[in-house]
């Protein structure tokens, strides 16, 4: 008698039955277990169980807290908590502690403008092919020392790009310029671990991939003493790309619509940055951020020429 197609067998040496569910051989005997179509929309059910699960086990949420909670939200921590809802609760509470006391939504262009006179993190004016939003970093183009700006120029970059994320897109994509990189101009290892502390552990599955275009051999050095702080679904992200490669250029076309791409990263458009214009439309965001989360802003900063035209920051909103 001759298998269902789904079970794989080498050709038995001694006699074979199949009988119903059930196979007969060598005098034992064994269940076969049906794959069925219907295993892809199981999969989806248990997946909305354990939301709801989550939801039930973070309790009542109320004001921003249950803005940021979507279902959406708490999929994210799920996936990087491989489903496991105990551990995903603590991830997402940490989270909102984080959130409730950094208060990331707060942070006004006009506090960090100074952080991105150089253009060394930007918001890219085009998406990937998935529809994610691409940042565009620059680290040769670093202009400060101070490891608090740094991270509060990159969280206030990351906010604006996941409200401004495409309906039903989740992730984002990160191109990583390394012209004019430098021992002189890396970030420390200090500033670099917390960065990844915050994008791993507050802004779970918000990246797609990460570029790193043409990394010299002093970055190398640098990442290996980093990836060790990497989660590994995060290393397998993470994309040394070098213009000589078929394998990099292949990639990159798989990725990006080279019309669009900028010619560091191998295509076919110019990269300019304008801080000025830059910075106009990041204030003119403010106000989107602000009105997403509720915020009155009664003390909204102005900027001129991307600088800071208020000297009190806004009052806090509880």
């Amino acid at each position: 008698m001759r298998l269902p197609t789904y079970y794989y067998y080498n050709p038995p040496s001694q006699p074979l039955w199949l009988v119903g569910k059930y196979i007969f051989f060598g005098g034992n005997m064994f269940l076969l277990r049906r794959q069925t179509q219907n295993q892809p929309e199981n999969a989806s059910l248990t997946q909305e169980a354990k939301v709801a699960e989550l939801r039930a086990a973070i309790g009542p949420l109320s004001g921003r807290r249950l803005k940021y909670c979507t279902d959406a939200c708490l999929r994210r921590y799920l996936e990087a908590r491989n489903w496991n809802v105990d551990k995903a609760k603590k991830m997402l509470e940490e989270s909102l502690k984080w959130r409730s006391s950094y208060k990331p939504e707060e942070i006004r262009w006009a506090e960090v403008a100074h952080e991105g006179e150089t253009g060394k993190v930007s918001i890219a004016n085009f998406h990937d092919i998935h529809g994610r939003a691409v940042l565009i970093m620059r680290p040769g183009m670093q202009n400060t020392v101070s490891e608090e700006n740094n991270i509060k120029h990159l969280v206030y970059l990351l906010e604006n790009a996941v409200l401004n994320l495409s309906d039903g897109q989740e992730q984002m994509s990160w191109l990583i310029d390394f012209t004019g990189f430098s021992f002189s101009t890396k970030i420390s290892t200090k500033t670099a671990r917390e960065i990844i502390h915050i994008l791993q552990g507050h802004y779970p599955e918000r990246l797609g991939i990460a570029i790193l275009h043409n990394p010299p051999r002093i970055f190398q050095a640098f990442y290996k003493a980093i990836k060790f702080f990497l989660d590994p679904k995060t290393a397998q992200k993470v994309k040394f790309v070098y213009p000589n490669s078929k394998d990099s250029v292949e990639l990159m076309k798989s990725l990006f619509d080279m019309d669009n791409l900028p010619s560091e990263f191998g295509g076919k458009t110019t990269l300019k940055y304008d801080h000025e214009e830059f910075s106009r439309l990041m204030t003119e965001e403010d106000a989107k951020t602000a009105k997403f989360w509720g915020i009155d802003d009664e003390k909204p900063f102005t900027t001129k020429n991307g600088h800071s035209g208020a000297e009190v920051a806004p009052e806090p909103v509880a």
